[in-house]
């Protein structure tokens, strides 16, 4: 059994910051990765996916973007070879091809069984993010054998698809970008649509995420947010990273001929039963971007940041009829793809740390064993902590906590 003071779970984003800041603690850890660093955006993301947030904000503890097109975003490749030259600048400790089996408490620590053999440590963090195994509902098992049923994680492009129509479910930004994807390449698309964050890509004159960036608001803690679980189960707002920096909502799904239509209530045979909500939804989502304006206006304004511009007004969206029904035989839609969101799985996690819904118990990512931390989920501490950009605030915080947990075992030992 190899023995280290820290093991990191997972080699993406998260892995990676928490690694960079216990090298610079001089704490001695590995990090386990079940493929390659940077697996999930190798092998679990499209082809044409690019980074929602500006090259400028990809900055890591000790690492940042320094190439020629900021304002830009990254396609999947540039992210991977971004993680990988990351972990190459501080020599990482990452060992790839390696199975986490199981982490289990023992001897006051934890013992972590691998496809490799099996390590002892003091501190375990579980950094395998938060878009783990795509969700996927109930109804969905319900659909007949002749329609094919697609998740993001398995989807590549549109050529991979069968010939005829599609039914993308779920309007956040996966949602949207594969509906404008598919409808742009001749297939006629209806998107189901959810709870959504809409969004527009340019406000006065600068990129949204430079706004959220510059009133804190992507800093904003988790306690300070009226409903910290609502807040945890926030949608990703429909954005789309693009060279000509264009937005991508409702409104212009439908200007590209996609069909708009209500939640999924369930499935019988070919038969998908719809909720009458489209417009209902719609409206709660304009009541909380008119909100979110508002904040960025009275920003604007203590501020006034050299060349923005004046207010201007978010096209509403027209909503059409929706149908209540969409039979997918008649319709020829014979692929669904189910843009419904992720899951996490911890079937390896042996600790008694989960709660009914199998996710992990935690405060700002310091659950209640000790010694034991999770890292990388959706505001884990802050509103940005998903982020490429947000996770090495949590990161640094954790790697402090981390440190402590470390000296009050050695102090305790002496």
């Amino acid at each position: 059994m190899r023995r280290t003071e820290a093991v990191i779970v997972g080699g993406g984003q998260a892995g990676l910051a928490m690694s960079r800041c216990l090298t610079d603690r001089g704490i001695e850890h590995v990090v386990l990765e079940r493929g390659r660093v940077a697996e999930r955006w190798r092998s679990e993301r499209w082809d044409s996916l690019r980074l929602l947030t500006p090259r400028w904000q990809s900055r890591l503890p000790g690492w940042s973007y320094r190439g020629p097109d900021p304002h830009g975003f990254m396609t999947r490749p540039e992210v991977v070879e971004y993680l990988h030259a990351y972990a190459c600048s501080f020599a990482a400790p990452v060992e790839t091809g390696v199975t986490v089996r199981a982490v289990e408490q023992a001897g006051g620590g934890f013992r972590i069984a691998t496809s490799r053999g099996a390590w002892s440590a003091a501190a375990v963090v579980v950094a395998t993010g938060h878009c783990g195994a795509a969700s996927v509902p109930p109804a969905a098992a319900r659909l007949p054998p002749d329609i094919a049923q697609v998740v993001p994680t398995r989807y590549r492009n549109p050529a991979q698809l069968r010939r005829g129509g599609v039914l993308v479910v779920g309007a956040s930004a996966t949602g949207v970008q594969l509906a404008a994807e598919l409808q742009r390449c001749g297939r006629q698309v209806t998107l189901a649509v959810g709870r959504h964050l809409r969004m527009p890509r340019r406000y006065r004159g600068r990129d949204i995420q430079w706004w959220l960036d510059s009133a804190g608001i992507l800093d904003e803690r988790l306690e300070a947010t009226p409903d910290p679980e609502a807040a945890r189960r926030q949608p990703s707002p429909q954005l789309v990273g693009t060279d000509d920096h264009r937005t991508l909502d409702l409104g212009v799904l439908r200007g590209l001929g996609v069909r708009l239509a209500g939640r999924v209530l369930g499935v019988e045979g070919h038969r998908v039963l719809l909720e009458d909500d489209l417009a209902a939804t719609i409206a709660a989502a304009d009541v909380r971007l008119a909100r979110l304006l508002r904040r960025i206006d009275a920003h604007a304004e203590r501020c006034r940041p050299s060349g923005i511009r004046d207010a201007e007004p978010i096209p509403p969206i027209h909503v059409p009829a929706s149908p209540k029904t969409i039979d997918l035989r008649a319709e020829n839609i014979r692929t669904v793809v189910w843009a419904t969101g992720y899951r996490r799985e911890y079937r390896w996690l042996r600790v008694p740390v989960l709660d009914r819904r199998g996710e992990i118990v935690h405060d700002g990512g310091i659950t209640p064993v000790p010694g034991l931390y999770v890292l990388g989920l959706q505001f884990l501490r802050r509103r940005k902590s998903s982020f490429l950009d947000g996770v090495g605030d949590d990161a640094r915080a954790l790697a402090a906590h981390l440190a402590l947990h470390l000296e009050r075992r050695r102090t305790r030992a002496a």
